[in-house]
């Protein structure tokens, strides 16, 4: 039986780039035309805003590993990361997992218990949380077990990663650096140092592998990107491989190059938020302003998604309306996703209610149900006649 349709009334909805008067009617968990039978719930003084969709982060390690030496339980770590995404706005997120030779809780065996996991209590979870294997690229052997998981939790995206010569670097100039790297993965720094050149003594068959590898993954549908792309050559040869998605350029040079290949640049939302790079790489907001970067990503910190739109519109660099595109509506058309990032019609009703007054997201509606709430605008949700329900807990 069809619910009645909810239609929310009063508020600026951001519609077509721009904050529009208009009202959003909610039914089965879709936006839909407002009809017969209609229960409003007024939100003046509210934006309407489409649920953030976030295509990398990493802050849900600190739900499982508080301190290096102390992680928890993961489902449970999953669930305490999923009430924060839903009380920052972000109705879909891709949690990005290592798959490393640095072992620790980047080995692979800590994707796949991460993977298992989050598929044990995805019917417990208010938002949309998907895992994104981050891939170290010196890693033949690994060809056949990353298929068979790809192909067994249906994974939908990778990233090549190659921290390589980070590594190397960093055991030649930088020792207590390499030995705390190695410290917070189980290792002492001499067996560390043994597998960096273990790795790197696989040089000549990477290529190869990595051909052949990301060949297998595109014919499973997995969207390929690769991360820290220091220049245009780099991004040419992972343009090569099919990874047509630019993660955290390192250089105006590699954002250049993917642009001019119609490629999408990913930055980091920290990196607006705090005014630059905390690795000392390009500042974020310089390629917004050069209209470099199509979509902000949380990286280590979730809450800087929200902010990092309204650091954006006081800079000027963009009105705020195109700054929450850039974490809502590009990156759902950057992975596909045609059921969301919009406030039209048939779209999932993923979205967000902003006070622009004080700047506070008070409620995250993921599939037409309340995931998170808070101040006046919960009082108006939930004094309706017939209120939204809660997404599952």
């Amino acid at each position: 039986m069809t619910s009645p349709i909810l239609r929310l009334t009063g508020a600026l909805c951001l519609l077509n780039s721009t904050l529009e008067d208009c009202d959003i009617a909610i039914c089965d968990g879709r936006i839909v035309q407002a009809g017969h039978q209609m229960q409003d719930i007024d939100l003046s003084g509210y934006w309407i805003l489409p649920g953030i969709i976030d295509l990398h982060g990493d802050g849900f390690e600190r739900h499982i590993r508080p301190r290096p030496t102390a992680p928890f339980e993961k489902r449970s770590a999953l669930q305490a990361a999923d009430v924060e995404l839903a009380s920052q706005g972000v109705c879909t997120a891709w949690f990005a997992q290592s798959w490393s030779w640095e072992g620790g809780s980047r080995a692979p065996d800590e994707a796949v218990a991460l993977l298992a996991a989050r598929r044990q209590i995805a019917d417990r979870l208010m938002t949309d949380i998907r895992i994104q294997l981050r891939f170290e690229t010196h890693m033949p052997r690994d060809h056949a077990a990353l298929m068979a998981v790809v192909r067994d939790y249906h994974l939908d995206y990778i990233v090549f990663n190659n921290h390589l010569p980070e590594a190397v670097e960093l055991a030649a100039k930088k020792p207590d650096r390499f030995a705390a790297w190695a410290s917070q993965n189980g290792h002492l720094p001499a067996d560390l140092l043994a597998i960096v050149h273990a790795a790197k003594r696989a040089d000549p068959e990477i290529p190869g592998f990595l051909k052949s590898l990301a060949n297998d993954l595109r014919a499973a549908g997995v969207m390929l990107g690769s991360h820290d792309d220091a220049d245009a050559q780099t991004r040419a040869y992972y343009r090569g491989l099919g990874a047509t998605i630019c993660e955290f350029p390192t250089s105006a040079e590699a954002a250049m190059a993917a642009r001019d290949a119609g490629e999408p640049v990913l930055m980091g939302a920290p990196n607006i938020v705090r005014g630059g790079s905390q690795s000392g790489n390009i500042a974020a907001m310089e390629l917004v302003e050069e209209g470099l970067c199509d979509a902000l990503i949380s990286d280590y910190y979730i809450p800087a998604l929200a902010q990092a739109a309204w650091a954006i519109a006081d800079a000027r660099a963009l009105s705020f309306a195109h700054a929450w595109e850039m974490i809502s509506t590009r990156p759902a058309q950057i992975m596909n996703l045609t059921d969301r990032g919009r406030l039209t019609d048939g779209q999932r009703a993923d979205l967000v209610i902003m006070n622009p007054n004080t700047r506070r997201i008070e409620a995250t509606i993921v599939r037409g149900r309340i995931a998170f709430a808070r101040g006046q605008a919960a009082e108006r949700l939930l004094r309706a006649d017939r209120p939204l329900s809660f997404a599952a807990q």
